[in-house]
């Protein structure tokens, strides 16, 4: 069944919060475990008044549904990933029929498991249904600690410190915060690469390939891989034209239209940090003969665009340049 994430969640009122099963109930233990079976016995205490104090995830399953065995496995990382921010309830809906049915009453979709509902100050405040990818429960739980102000998951947490470092030109600390996160997400995108690109900051080529050969297949080609692996692949060939640098501007001094030896200047100069000049001399290049080289000179300000990050200031300039150029 297709997941409904952001619905309007039914109110967890009238007599569920009076029931009598509650009564004398005792608040829960500061101690008490982040993952744990619930019954209906137990659920005023591990869910509603839990709930006071920490958002508690509901998972509601049954033996003989294949997917919410799917999603258990998965849902119990993100949780424990969670590092205390949020925990996690499972109740089985068919050793617990009568709390089953108490819930369907107040608006909860048991009749489609598996089926997962977050309770916060009492209070039903956000679903879904269905067995989703660890990657849009993780986004689940983003929000429902944003909702509850609890901020974010702790490898978030990392990652906004380590591009921080970064920015602030602490390439070491934002590696140390990078492999902070991949030691509890191996898989982590992001993590994989900022260590690489904070391995390149701090001038260590063999370190960054390293990593990039650590990354799991799985990830190899998403964009932030694929970004980190874009710059350790210029700034390779960026070192090797900075030596070649007075060759290229004096074949350049005697022939403008050296189009090769001007895309090689473009590579130094985004070696040396100057992103825009290299943008101008490729962009120079294409302004005279798009098609040059099967459009060799495009083909590398892609690649610019790539390393330095689609959202880069300097990307964004070079861009619209070129489509000026494309398609005035």
């Amino acid at each position: 069944m297709d997941h409904i994430i952001g619905q309007q969640a039914p109110q967890a009122s009238g007599s569920l919060m009076q029931d009598p099963l509650a009564q004398g109930q005792a608040a829960p233990q500061a101690s008490a475990p982040l993952i744990m079976d619930g019954s209906e016995a137990t659920f005023m205490q591990d869910v509603i008044e839990a709930s006071r104090s920490i958002p508690v995830l509901v998972d509601f399953w049954a033996d003989w549904c294949g997917p919410c065995k799917q999603l258990a496995p998965v849902l119990e990382k993100v949780v424990t990933a969670a590092r205390g921010k949020v925990r996690l309830v499972k109740i089985d809906i068919e050793a617990n029929r009568a709390l089953a049915a108490q819930l369907t009453q107040i608006g909860l979709p048991l009749q489609s498991i598996p089926m997962v509902a977050v309770f916060w100050k009492g209070q039903i405040l956000d679903l879904f249904q269905g067995a989703l990818p660890e990657s849009e429960i993780k986004k689940f739980v983003e929000g429902v600690l944003k909702a509850a102000g609890g901020g974010s998951l702790p490898a978030t947490e990392l990652l906004q410190e380590a591009a921080v470092a970064m920015e602030t030109n602490q390439p070491a600390h934002a590696a140390e915060l990078f492999s902070g996160v991949l030691g509890e997400e191996p898989e982590n995108p992001k993590a994989w690469g900022g260590l690489i690109r904070a391995m390149l900051a701090l001038d260590d080529e063999e370190a960054a390939d390293a990593a990039l050969a650590d990354v799991p297949e799985k990830i190899k080609d998403a964009p932030e891989v694929a970004g980190a692996r874009a710059a350790l692949e210029l700034k390779k060939e960026g070192r090797k034209a900075a030596q070649e640098m007075e060759e290229v501007h004096a074949r350049l001094a005697a022939n403008p239209d050296d189009y090769a030896a001007r895309c090689e200047l473009a590579t130094g100069l985004n070696v040396a940090g100057k992103r825009e000049e290299a943008a101008d001399e490729l962009l120079r290049v294409i302004k005279a003969d798009p098609n040059w080289n099967e459009g060799a000179a495009k083909q590398q300000l892609f690649r610019f665009f790539e390393a330095w990050g689609h959202d880069d200031p300097a990307t964004l300039a070079a861009r619209r340049r070129l489509s000026s150029l494309l398609f005035s």
